[in-house]
């Protein structure tokens, strides 16, 4: 954590103010402090800084939050090194945000796993981005942008979020799906951001993922997330083997990378092609692990920016998935202060 980090952030308790405190160890060479406190200047309350990062908590966190970020970062902490395709991946998930939306403004990203997107994010010169997540995964996403001086990264409740209210844009990519109250989390996304910023997210679609609602979603709930996960990691295997041959068979992309249209998924696969196997392992893994996931209709999703919104849009993304962009209007800002 750089000095900086504290104009963003504030108290989850109270909403104050935060600042070092005094028994911090000293910055690195890179200005970062690795461990200390910091400490509310309001109600007194303090926040341990480990491995680099301020885990700004509060104490009634709900059990099934925790265990949901656990989970994932057993993913993260596993498959960790950033990859190349990651750069299209995010921005045909955001669009029709492009990388000139995120020049020069201060943003923040709500679910940063380990740190792909804030990677991403920070180097197509942000002015700032501070990237929230719940779990462990922070520490790996931390290693991964700390070279970034405009790179944040806390570790925090998205549905109580300890940042202030000044971001020009925030985003959220594969996240709220995974909240008790995804419509909550996306509430709580918007309710960062100035009026006039612009917010931005992509979850699972109900529409097109049927099959997975039917035969995987029960198998998930009643047995694969129950599972150590060191065992549902080698327990995925066969099926992402299986995964990973059909993509190579049968959604080999076209000159303009569009897939089969006759084969299910087909642009999604076809996008996959030159996924390596372990890419298609952490992918199967991500279905299976998890407590909580929900694939959301469009009846669902609209609502979410029929209120509080200008120039707001869902569209399906590949068909079988949602992507929202809008501004936030003065009676949203008014609402999330």
């Amino acid at each position: 954590m750089r000095i900086e980090t504290l104009q963003f952030v504030k108290c989850p308790n109270c909403a104050g103010a935060l600042a070092l405190g005094k028994d911090s160890s000293a910055p690195e060479s890179d200005g970062h402090f690795l461990a200390g406190k910091v400490k509310c200047e309001s109600c007194g309350s303090e926040f341990a800084i480990r491995n680099g990062v301020p885990i700004l908590l509060p104490a009634n966190l709900a059990r099934v939050k925790l265990e949901t970020a656990a989970r994932f970062a057993e993913e993260w902490t596993r498959w960790s090194d950033l990859r190349d395709y990651y750069d299209q991946e995010f921005f045909d998930w955001v669009a029709p945000l492009t990388a000139k939306d995120f020049e020069g403004q201060v943003v923040f990203e709500g679910g940063c796993g380990k740190g792909r997107h804030t990677n991403i994010v920070a180097s197509h010169r942000a002015k700032a981005i501070v990237s929230l997540d719940l779990g462990e995964s922070a520490f790996v996403a931390f290693a991964h942008t700390r070279n970034f001086p405009n790179a944040h990264v806390i570790i925090g409740d998205l549905l109580n979020p300890p940042v202030q209210q000044l971001f020009d844009l925030a985003f959220s990519v594969g996240v709220l799906h995974h909240l008790p109250d995804p419509a909550a989390g996306f509430a709580s996304l918007a309710s960062v951001v100035r009026e006039g910023g612009q917010v931005a997210f992509w979850v699972y679609g109900y529409e097109g993922n049927e099959w997975i609602t039917r035969f995987v979603d029960p198998v998930r709930k009643a047995i694969t997330a129950q599972l150590p996960a060191p065992l549902l990691r080698v327990a995925s295997i066969p099926p992402a083997l299986l995964l990973w041959a059909v993509i190579k068979l049968f959604y080999r992309p076209d000159q303009n990378g569009k897939g089969p249209a006759k084969l299910p998924y087909g642009d999604y696969f076809a996008a996959q092609y030159g996924y390596p196997f372990d890419e298609i392992h952490a992918n199967v893994f991500d279905q299976l692990v998890t407590p909580v996931a929900y694939y959301l209709r469009e009846e669902e999703v609209k609502p979410w920016m029929e209120s509080g919104f200008k120039d707001a849009m869902v569209r399906s993304h590949r068909g079988y998935s949602w992507t929202g962009v809008g501004t936030v209007s003065r009676s949203k800002a008014a609402v999330g202060g």
